[in-house]
């Protein structure tokens, strides 16, 4: 029998830096290259230029008494300020911690709490959501203190508040004053710190999305993200030459390592159309940059595809790029070699607490490989299927996905009861995703534990439904996902988004799958919506929808086709 086991090749060898050493080697290799480029602000700068920028931000943290191991929030959508803030963190030794722009009050009291931030770099407002404001409602001591001497109840690690932007609320200090205070300070300090920074040192605590309980911490390393940057870039065949567009937020892995670390290792320029994503915005600035990459989950490409501006936009330069987050239709992926040209498209797989890739398609993968499986094994790490007694699984047999190697997170941040339930004795990392690997090493990712549906006793798994229905021509989007029933334990339940100026009835979806899949794959629920609840990633959350239809089925008799 053959095992689902893949392991890696060990070409290239791993990085042996940190994130500051991979800065300071593209500030001497590419000097002059354009490094981060945002239209919005106005903002460009060359290798050399964002070093130095960054430096004088990390100087200017350290003379404001943050020392090494201290951690350090960003709360922000992607700006200029957030590149410069990562770098400069690491740098100085500091432990970046990202925070989403889409938490509120309780979730934003609970990270900064959660591991002791001692410093917090705000945005201005952006749309309904007002990060300063928020700041102050849980920290009013603000209006009292001097910048860098908070101390507020609610946060009692906090002690430094700065803020981009021109207005700037009292008793915070303004991200241009903080970098103008390092410059002052010079880099003595600053070269005294990163001459003691190892490469297995945390450099990054990212909060997973928490949708079955608190969010946890995931600490990450500079050799865990750096390298995996440097792999996913060199998946893309990234070179100085190469410009990525990356709409998809920082806050997040597929932003900040994805898209920065791939940059820095490589030599590419990140360009970032704007704070949040507006697919007008995204495809303007993509010919404006002569951007050759863009990443984005497929709900992005799907809306600049559709967007009707679209033949306007020059995208000939255009080669190759990142979609990731949820299975592509393989008709959006025609359309995305097709139309934007990005013929190289590669389709990744991982998750935050591995860095986050662990899979990738080839550039010479066929077109069925890259909308069908997330590719293959990426190079150092080892991936075994394993049953629910913990056995390898024989090739294409379902069962839990786990990875071991360099991407493998530290751990979550002070819960070592949580970091042993997913990370066990011998160093694999449990994913909770179900998966297949086939015999040449492809991986298949088939849905969540937690998201299978048992139905009767059989397994269904609802990412194979949705492949299946996206095939009709008249549906743009589908999620698949199990509600309870007092007969068989579980139905299925489809949500469905049908594309512009088309209609549809739940008898006519359920014709479609009759005599093409078994029919207890076939949806017994179908409700039809004009959107899907998602994170501010644009990964789709499904217990929301459950949640939904529960109120709903409670409500009323034959609620399949609830509104």
């Amino acid at each position: 029998m053959q095992e689902s086991y893949v392991r890696g090749g060990n070409e290239p060898p791993l990085l042996e830096k940190t994130i500051g050493q991979a800065l300071d080697d593209a500030a001497a290799n590419w000097p002059e290259a354009d490094a981060l480029v945002c239209p919005a602000q106005a903002v460009r700068l060359s290798w050399r230029g964002l070093r130095e920028r960054a430096a004088h931000v990390a100087a200017g943290l350290l003379a404001q008494g943050l020392e090494p191991g201290d951690r350090v929030g960003i709360w922000s959508l992607n700006r200029a300020e957030w590149v410069l803030t990562q770098f400069a963190c690491a740098q100085a030794g500091l432990i970046l911690t990202t925070v989403n722009p889409a938490y509120r009050l309780s979730e934003l009291e609970y990270a900064l709490n959660k591991v002791s931030m001692k410093a917090l770099i705000v945005s201005p407002p952006f749309k309904t959501s007002d990060y300063p404001g928020m700041v102050a409602t849980l920290a009013p001591e603000l209006g009292e203190c001097a910048p860098g001497a908070l101390r507020a109840a609610r946060l009692p690690h906090l002690r430094l508040v700065v803020q981009m932007g021109e207005e700037i609320m009292p008793g915070a200090m303004s991200f241009a004053a903080l970098e103008t205070a390092g410059r002052a300070a010079g880099l003595n300090a600053l070269h005294a710190v990163a001459a003691t920074l190892k490469p297995h040192d945390a450099v990054n605590i990212q909060f997973t999305s928490g949708t079955t309980g608190a969010p946890k911490g995931v600490t990450l390393s500079h050799h865990n993200i750096l390298n995996n940057g440097y792999l996913v870039g060199r998946g893309m065949a990234l070179t100085p030459a190469d410009r990525i567009c990356i709409p998809v937020p920082l806050y997040h892995c597929f932003g900040m390592v994805m898209g920065n670390l791939a940059a820095v290792t490589h030599g590419a320029a990140m360009v970032f159309p704007g704070e949040g994503f507006d697919p007008l915005v995204t495809l303007q600035t993509c010919a404006d940059e002569r951007c050759t990459a863009l990443y984005g989950v497929p709900t992005m490409f799907i809306a600049e595809l559709d967007h009707p501006r679209f033949a306007e936009f020059d995208l000939s330069a255009m080669r190759t790029g990142i979609m990731a987050g949820s299975p592509c239709p393989i008709e959006v992926m025609r359309k995305v070699i097709s139309q934007m040209h990005a013929r190289d498209m590669t389709i990744c797989y991982g998750m935050t607490e591995t860095s986050p890739v662990s899979f990738q398609t080839g550039l010479d993968d066929t077109l069925e490989r890259r909308v069908s499986t997330v590719g293959r094994v990426h190079p150092h790490l080892e991936v075994k299927i394993i049953d629910t007694e913990g056995n390898t699984v024989p090739y294409g047999t379902p069962g839990e996905l786990c990875t071991r190697g360099y991407a493998v997170m530290i751990g979550y941040w002070d819960d070592s009861e949580q970091t042993a339930k997913a990370k066990d004795s011998e160093g694999w990392l449990h994913t909770g995703d179900l998966a297949t690997i086939d015999g040449e090493g492809f991986c298949q990712i088939v849905g969540r534990i937690k998201d299978m549906v048992i139905r009767g006793g059989e397994n269904l798994y609802p990412r194979e439904i949705e492949e299946y229905l996206y095939r009709h021509p008249k549906i743009q989007d589908v999620q698949v996902f199990g509600v309870p029933d007092e007969l068989y334990g579980e139905e299925l339940c489809a949500w469905v988004i049908l594309r512009e100026g088309m209609e549809m009835e739940a008898e006519e979806l359920r014709a479609f799958c009759r005599g093409q899949i078994a029919h207890h794959k076939i949806p017994r629920y179908v409700r039809f919506v004009a959107e899907m609840p998602k994170t501010v990633t644009g990964k789709i959350q499904k217990f929301r929808m459950r949640e939904a239809m529960l109120r709903a089925m409670r409500g009323e008799e034959g609620a399949e086709d609830a509104p």
